[in-house]
C-alpha cells in the first residue's frame, strides 16, 4: 500500500472534515446515510453512492492511521 505512504496526514484529515461531513447542515451526510443503513432503509442507488462518497475519505483516513500505528518510523 505503497499509495497510502504517499498521502499525506493532514489532507486526508481536511478531506474528511470536508467531504466526508458535507453538506453541515441539517445534519452531515454520512451521518444521515449511516442512521438509514442501520434502520433498513438505505436502498436507493443515490443513497448508496453517497454513503460510498461522504465515507470514503473516513475509510482512507483510518487505514493511513492503522498503517502508521503499525509501521513505526525510520
Amino acid at each position: 500500500m505503497r499509495w497510502l505512504d504517499k498521502i499525506e496526514l493532514p489532507i486526508l484529515i481536511v478531506l474528511a472534515l470536508t467531504l466526508g461531513l458535507a453538506p453541515f447542515v441539517p445534519e452531515p451526510h454520512v451521518w444521515q446515510k449511516l442512521k438509514m443503513l442501520f434502520a433498513g432503509e438505505l436502498s436507493r442507488p443515490v443513497d448508496i453512492f453517497d454513503l460510498f462518497l461522504h465515507g470514503a475519505p473516513w475509510v482512507v483516513l483510518g487505514l493511513k492511521l492503522v498503517r502508521m500505528r503499525k509501521r513505526p518510523e525510520a
